[in-house]
């Protein structure tokens, strides 16, 4: 009996080893295993305006913003495979990692909801049309130079990732593309063959990528860094107008959120970023902006309840899958409601139609016939007490905008004077539940005009809200944009398991430092 239960346990210890071995095999990393008792991961967002001064004016920074953003908003409804990105500086929010182990390589790319890929520049590098984009040569964002891949790994042509890069060709056909061997391609062999080269673009440039993965370090506002082994990148060494690196946040299989799901589902089923205010201004960012990875309860709270969200639904989109679509039942200026079209209030079969919200826009972009009915009324209530700046507005590319004051003072406050502006979101039975009010900040910006010493300065305000144009004459697409100027002040959510997105009123840089105090 002795030597039975010995040949028991051994057996037992056996298979133990061998299902805690099978088990960790499974885990990218050992490190990783003491990882996944993460519930939240708080990442710093940078905006551009805290690493750059500005010898421009108001009027080219905010013109030049205006142009991306309505750049921007056309690609989003005219290409589904092309997402504009603007580049321009004051408009755009970056976050930093590091690549391998040996040694690891540093680098800042942007942050982009719009978007489903992560890709860096890679040695050798070729950027065409990249003078005097960002970033300068003098940044410490690209002072080290585009990533030596040498030991990263590329992927198999025989991938889900290859066919995702490739607009989910199928495996076979980029196999052929790849020469691997016709009896290999049947017999699924085709290991050995790398995922061919993929084109990539964005509204005002593009690039070529290859397939690699390597060690993904994330380090953390508080606590250990998070490293992602085996995380799949696109690889740049050539592009047309784009000099960095983009973190897709996007609705895909390779966007950093959904490859953090897989390897570690509580952090990568919800994120959310809460949005520093800064009004085109640096001095007013004095803390990042925190990008949060999975839960960040009220109270140590679970299941991702976050106290104040408004929440509503994420509408699938057949034909832009990788967007965050919501539907827009509704503007309010001052005491109007004003109905928004049928066509932001869900997405048809043909992907037309609902509100993209998306981190890498700057301003919000609304239908025409919408954007007219708020102009209208904003004019009927601004206008009879500040007089059209319409010198300013072709300077800005923003409409409308007012003077509202001389710099010596004079006339009614615009507190006083403009009306508040809510936003009504779809997917609620609640009454007033899914409307989100912004900031007066968050729509009319106030700035100095004349300023320089050179004649009287005058106060000027414009709407930061701007024409999307005509859908019937743009060809359909996504209805509208939600732009990150809008956001600031905001926790927006994004919680990927029950398919939904939220608003929560915030003082960012508070929210930073308890979130980093932990």
């Amino acid at each position: 009996m002795a030597s039975s239960s010995s040949s028991f346990l051994s057996l037992f210890l056996l298979c133990t080893s061998m299902a805690i071995c099978m088990s960790r095999s499974n885990l990218p990393s050992e490190s990783m295993a003491g990882q996944r008792h993460h519930q939240m991961l708080l990442l710093p967002l940078t905006h551009s305006l805290s690493k750059y001064q500005f010898i421009t004016s108001s009027h080219h920074l905010l013109k030049t913003t205006a142009t991306r953003s309505a750049v921007r908003h056309r690609r989003l409804r005219h290409h589904a495979n092309q997402v504009s990105l603007p580049l321009s500086p004051g408009s755009d929010y970056t976050l930093s990692f590091s690549l391998g182990s040996d040694p690891p390589q540093s680098l800042s790319v942007y942050m982009d909801t719009g978007s489903d890929l992560v890709w860096f520049p890679c040695s050798p590098f070729e950027c065409i049309l990249c003078d005097g984009k960002y970033p300068p040569a003098s940044s410490s964002a690209s002072s080290l130079g585009p990533l030596n891949v040498s030991s990263s790994t590329r992927v198999p042509c025989k991938s889900r990732a290859c066919s995702a890069a490739h607009s989910s060709l199928p495996s076979s056909d980029l196999c052929a593309v790849a020469n691997c061997p016709l009896a290999s391609i049947e017999t699924s062999d085709c290991s050995k063959f790398s995922c061919p080269p993929f084109y990539y673009a964005y509204g005002d440039g593009s690039l070529v990528a290859r397939l690699h993965r390597n060690s993904l370090t994330m380090a953390a506002g508080s606590g250990e860094p998070l490293i992602l082994q085996n995380f799949t990148f696109g690889c740049a060494h050539s592009a047309l107008a784009e000099p960095v690196g983009v973190a897709g946040f996007g609705r895909g299989v390779l966007s950093l959120p959904a490859q953090l799901a897989n390897l570690s589902p509580e952090l990568g089923n919800q994120f959310s970023y809460c949005l520093v205010s800064h009004s085109f201004d640096s001095t007013k960012i004095r803390q990042p902006s925190p990008l949060i990875l999975g839960r960040a309860a009220a109270g140590g709270g679970d299941q991702g309840v976050i106290e104040g969200v408004v929440y509503t639904p994420m509408l699938d989109n057949p034909k832009y899958p990788y967007f965050y679509s919501v539907g827009l039942e509704a503007v309010s200026v001052g005491a109007l409601r004003i109905p928004a079209p049928e066509g932001l209030r869900r997405v048809d079969r043909h992907g037309n139609g609902g509100v993209v919200v998306d981190s890498g826009t700057t301003f919000t972009m609304l239908p025409s016939k919408l954007f007219n009915s708020v102009v209208a009324e904003m004019d009927r209530r601004v206008g009879r007490v500040y007089k059209r700046a319409t010198d300013i507005e072709e300077r800005t590319g923003l409409s409308p905008c007012y003077y509202s004051a001389n710099s010596g003072g004079g006339g009614p406050e615009p507190d006083m004077v403009v009306p508040s502006l809510a936003l009504h979101f779809s997917g609620s039975n609640i009454a007033n539940s899914s409307r989100v009010v912004l900031p007066r900040r968050n729509y009319f910006y106030e700035f100095l005009d004349g300023g320089d010493g050179v004649g009287k300065g005058k106060k000027v305000g414009c709407l930061m809200l701007m024409n999307g144009g005509d859908e019937a004459e743009d060809g359909g697409g996504p209805g509208a944009t939600l732009g990150n100027y809008q956001q600031q002040g905001f926790e927006v959510v994004y919680d990927l398991e029950n398919r939904r997105v939220g608003f929560a009123r915030r003082q960012c840089a508070s929210l930073w430092d308890s979130l980093s105090h932990r």
